[in-house]
């Protein structure tokens, strides 16, 4: 998210749009033809892996899939060699990992793009595609508030730093020890200054971030790696559930995203997360369409 600037990332939404429009008319423009990009995942995925997979194929290109297990960096290999050696062989690398650091190390070494597939620390192509939903569906999130609720996990500290770029009004609700990380949100924050358009404000209280609401969205409490604090989250996140009475309080245009997977009578009621509020499928679907215009902004050699 911080390569980007406002303008390069809007001209990823509107290339992202024409890709869509383009899809649904069953126009395929070959841009990566013979461009193969590798993708390394030490974490499950779903759909990361398939965007991007298929995104590559709907572009001309390929796409390799590589397990941590499966290839020497899962054997000790270093990661700089591995960036090294695989930038001979391929176009681009994307990455889903746990430490943020690995991500930093393989593109200080890789010669070519390096994509972060989703880390501990950040998930931007989740949130690009989360954005561009709200712009497809509402106009402008510049101004808008947003509601996160919920663990300050990766989400959070991306939708800190998109608050940054596309300048909207994020409130963020976590429980006390569960907030996002505090270097994110500083420099988050000073880079915004006095912008009367964005604010980044951390609060404790569910009902006061959504309070009049322009986006609610949320993320499992239990994330990959978590699974032994399952008992510690399930009491330390309780009262902070979207549900219904929580939608009520935020604008009546309001929309409800997650980037799933869900988990119903957790972090969100069934009822919101299958209501008439949520655009999660959407926002899924997108994932396609923005990271197809990722891949040739950064792979194609005309890019848009």
């Amino acid at each position: 998210m911080v390569d980007l600037d406002a303008l390069e990332m809007q001209a990823l939404f509107s290339r992202a749009a024409w890709l869509k429009e383009a899809r649904q008319r069953g126009h395929a423009p070959q841009t990566l033809q013979g461009r193969v990009l590798g993708m390394i995942f030490e974490k499950a995925s779903t759909r990361t892996r398939v965007s991007f997979e298929v995104g590559m194929l709907q572009l001309g290109g390929q796409a390799l899939f590589l397990s941590s297990k499966d290839i020497q960096l899962g054997r000790g290999e270093t990661i700089s060699d591995s960036a090294m050696v695989l930038s001979r062989f391929l176009d681009g690398l994307l990455l889903r990992t746990y430490s943020h650091e690995n991500i930093e190390i393989m593109a200080k070494f890789a010669s070519v793009p390096v994509i972060n597939g989703l880390s501990d620390t950040f998930h931007p192509c989740q949130i690009l595609a989360d954005i561009f939903t709200y712009i497809e569906k509402r106009g402008s999130i510049q101004g808008r508030r947003v509601a996160w609720i919920g663990d300050g996990n990766n989400m959070a500290n991306t939708w800190i730093q998109a608050a940054v770029k596309a300048r909207f009004h994020l409130v963020l609700a976590c429980p006390e020890h569960y907030d996002p990380d505090p270097a994110v949100l500083m420099a988050a924050q000073q880079a915004l200054g006095n912008d009367s358009e964005a604010s980044i404000q951390l609060v404790r209280d569910p009902r006061a971030a959504a309070e009049q609401a322009d986006l609610l969205t949320t993320d499992t409490w239990i994330s990959m790696g978590q699974e032994k604090e399952q008992h510690q989250r399930l009491q330390a996140f309780q009262g902070y559930q979207v549900d219904q009475s929580l939608m009520s309080l935020a604008h009546p245009d309001v929309l409800f995203m997650h980037c799933l997977p869900a988990h119903r009578g957790e972090e969100v009621s069934a009822e919101v997360l299958d209501g008439p509020q949520s655009v999660i499928w959407d926002e899924a679907e997108n994932r396609l369409h923005v990271q197809k215009a990722v891949l040739e902004w950064l792979l194609s050699p005309c890019p848009f």
